[in-house]
């Protein structure tokens, strides 16, 4: 494994102390000498580490957001392992023709690939395709028993030391498995996951999709032990460990949604780890009406009840540091009410907390200008203000819209939460769709997946979903 500073990262050395800086947002870790010259390395080219010590020291780094890992490459490992292909299917043989003929282009050796279909009680051509590609046919033992049951069936007649997990309306990429395969070497790592790009872009919700569907999760490397967050694999792009698969007990067969997120998390919660790359790239072929695209986004929020009652411990966590909220507070009053007079305090509580904030690391040996500390904990005021207005545009849109009717400030809360935290998202994502077209679709995932969320609450009869733990930043 091969270790190197991570893009935007500063090394800052004084005679008092050293310190690594990241600018956004702003955050440091003090280096004693050796990590020092550790880190010196990583900055001229990729590190190896020499010792367990070394290792442990990035690994922390790399979890931090400091450093980044360079896996090996496909051709660098001592053997290739084998690996099952597992697609469940119904009622798709057009599409699973689409992902067989991706498959048998993969850059990988056929004699270590196994492809596994599994039919879910289909009533078109599909078995027949699926023979024609010469795959292993099996049948779910069900009609429309749904994924999670077809793949559990198709994993008991796997033979590969690596399951790789894709759905039947993707294509794989020719790296599919060459970039996502070399994750394990860590023998740590249980399941991976990759880039899911969206098969089409002719209209303006497939290029929404592209970019903003849960199966994509985005440009940055993420890794995810034990802990309490909610990181996660999506199915469509899954490689597994079948050991680690097999002792977890695979997917719960009567979970039709979430069968994914449960399965790694049990994973973590088992002591493994989980990793997803910005790499090994599959095309899905995405919802492209607004009604198809409403409904899913409302089966996802279902999920979350029963994925709450399951995991309790990876509940809604926000951290709001007393200061920082009580600015965006007044932000918030003053775009509500329309008054000027909220913001002079505002900008009198910023300054007083860049001048504590750089009063604590002026102590701590790191001296930055006020003009960048200023600039910084004005940014986390912003990124504050879009969590907390995602979390309540995602949950409670369509009680603020009932509520407006009797107290109108409230729709215009609404509107102006809608459009920051729309606007931070289209830009961040890159979302090649106009920003009309996409404020548009944004409203219309919310508002079906908090209705979703809701839904599956009112079913179990428990709303615990809904609880917010709070902590102070």
């Amino acid at each position: 494994m091969k270790y190197r500073l991570a893009d935007g990262i500063k090394i800052e050395e004084s005679s008092e102390a050293n310190f690594l800086v990241a600018a956004r947002p702003l955050r440091m870790v003090r280096l004693n000498k050796p990590l020092l010259e550790l880190v010196r390395r990583t900055a001229e080219g990729c590190v190896t580490p020499s010792s367990a010590a070394e290792s442990k020291a990035l690994e922390t780094l790399v979890k931090r957001g400091f450093v980044e890992q360079e896996w090996p490459r496909l051709e660098d490992l001592e053997s290739f392992p084998s690996v099952s292909i597992v697609i469940p299917v119904k009622d798709r043989a057009d599409d699973l023709r689409h992902c067989l003929t991706s498959i048998q282009a993969l850059n990988y050796p056929q004699d270590k690939l196994e492809v596994i279909v599994v039919d879910d009680g289909s009533s078109d051509p599909t078995p027949q395709v699926a023979k024609e590609f010469d795959a292993l046919l099996i049948e779910s033992g069900a009609v429309g028993g749904g994924p999670a049951l077809a793949r559990n069936r198709g994993v008991s007649f796997a033979s590969g030391e690596i399951l790789a997990f894709i759905d039947s309306d993707c294509t794989a990429s020719a790296d599919w498995l060459a970039d996502l395969l070399p994750v394990f070497s860590d023998a740590k790592v249980a399941a991976v996951g990759g880039w899911v790009d969206g098969m089409h872009h002719g209209s303006a919700l497939d290029r929404y999709e592209a970019v903003m569907s849960s199966l994509n999760l985005g440009r940055r490397e993420m890794v995810g032990g034990a802990g309490g967050d909610t990181f996660y694999l999506p199915s469509c792009n899954l490689l597994m460990r079948k050991a680690a698969f097999n002792a977890a007990g695979g997917f719960r067969s009567e979970m039709h949604v979430g069968e994914d997120v449960d399965l790694t998390w049990r994973l973590r919660d088992a002591g493994w780890s989980i990793r997803y790359l910005p790499a090994g790239a599959v095309c899905h072929a995405h919802r492209s009406q607004p009604w198809p695209f409403m409904r899913r986004r409302f089966e996802y929020g279902t999920s979350e009840g029963v994925l709450q009652q399951l995991h309790p411990v990876r509940g809604k966590k926000m951290a709001l540091p007393p200061m920082l909220s009580s600015i965006l507070l007044l932000l918030v009053t003053a775009l509500v009410a329309q008054s000027l007079i909220p913001l002079p305090l505002a900008g009198l509580l910023l300054l007083v907390d860049g001048h504590r904030v750089r009063q604590r690391m002026y102590k701590q040996g790191l001296i930055l200008s006020s003009r960048d500390i200023l600039f910084a904990r004005f940014r986390a005021v912003g990124s504050l203000g879009y969590y907390l207005g995602f979390h309540l545009l995602r949950y409670y849109l369509l009680p603020l819209l009932l509520a407006s009717i009797i107290f109108p400030p409230l729709g215009l809360l609404a509107l102006i939460m809608l459009l920051g935290v729309g606007l931070v998202d289209h830009q961040v994502r890159k979302a090649r769709i106009s920003l009309p077209g996409f404020y548009l679709y944004y409203f219309l995932e919310q508002l079906s997946y908090g209705s979703g969320v809701f839904w599956g609450c009112l079913r179990l009869k428990n709303f615990s979903s809904y609880r917010l733990n709070f902590q102070n930043g």
